[in-house]
């Protein structure tokens, strides 16, 4: 009973195996091995002895201060021809890249190992670039009340705090 229920296993294991194409197994000898590398790696070196964990702590304080509502920002461009700052104006926030996507830029179809992905559009069924140079800003006019959305191409500066760039 016992030979014959290994054979069953041996079987199945033989028939699942033979189902695999020669690149799902080339694939999966390819993560072990690079999983042994890793798991050796750190036998060999360890791993950083991370205490304070200051970067998060601090990259935390980044967003939580980028959150505020009605932040004032200085927004200067950067001169392409000598990197000189230019003054452009008061802001609100911090400019955000113009490839950033409000939702999920892909769209998960497909089941368990069949799984593949298609863009998805935006909420106004647009489908954003993977990337783009330019960046929206929230620039107060003239009367510094009015905000509205402008869109800027060269490299910027956004500070909480007015740039001394008289020198």
């Amino acid at each position: 009973m016992k030979k014959l229920l290994i054979a069953v296993i041996v079987g199945i294991m033989g028939l699942s195996i033979a189902g695999c194409s020669a690149d799902d197994s080339s694939r999966a000898k390819e993560q072990q091995q690079q999983e042994q590398t890793q798991q050796e790696s750190i036998a060999q070196a360890g791993t950083p002895a991370i205490k304070n964990f200051r970067e998060k702590k601090l990259l935390k304080d980044i967003y939580e201060m980028r959150d505020q509502e009605g932040l004032t920002t200085y927004t200067y461009i950067v001169a392409e021809n000598t990197g000189k700052l230019i003054f452009l104006g008061e802001t609100i926030g911090y400019g955000i890249p113009a490839a950033t996507q409000y939702n999920n830029p892909e769209q998960a179809l497909g089941y368990s190992e069949h799984k593949y992905t298609i863009p998805q559009a935006e909420p106004n069924g647009l489908y954003s670039p993977q990337s783009a140079e330019g960046t929206w800003i929230m620039l107060k006019g003239p009367n510094a009340k009015a905000v509205k959305p402008v869109y800027v191409e060269p490299r910027i500066v956004v500070s909480p705090f007015k740039l001394d760039i008289a020198s």
